[in-house]
């Protein structure tokens, strides 16, 4: 049984990137597809989808490299835990790198990035820091 299902996928991404595969998959649910697609957005993948498959539909996230192979994502940490859950106000959080990286937040309105956050003045738990 798996307790931290997001720190998983964060764990097969980084992984992934690692040994340079093209895509990842792992099993789909509504956390992890607003996950990919916060980092689809702000340009750390390519693109993701679902593939059907038995018993568990699969995400599939297409990795992204630069042109001479060099890694998009940097690095990708688990902020806030089972153990110790982590909230911030939209004031409160802060650029990630001075604005080279994100943080992906978990607000009342799906998961969106600090900046989109900030934006919108929406507070929530924060996932984990991208850069």
């Amino acid at each position: 049984m798996m307790t931290d299902p997001i720190a998983d996928m964060l764990t097969r991404i980084r992984n992934a990137v690692r040994v340079e595969r093209p895509h990842v998959d792992m099993p789909v649910s509504k956390v992890k597809r607003g996950l990919a697609d916060v980092l689809k957005r702000e340009g750390y993948i390519w693109d993701w989808q679902e593939v059907e498959d038995s018993p568990v539909s699969q995400l599939r996230i297409e990795l992204k490299y630069g042109p001479n192979g060099e890694r998009v994502l940097q690095k990708i940490r688990r902020v806030s835990k089972p153990g110790r859950r982590v909230y911030s106000k939209a004031r409160d959080l802060r650029p990630v790198l001075k604005g080279l990286g994100i943080t992906i937040i978990s607000t009342s309105r799906g998961v969106i990035s600090d900046r989109e956050a900030r934006q919108r003045n929406l507070g929530g738990e924060v996932l984990c820091e991208v850069w």
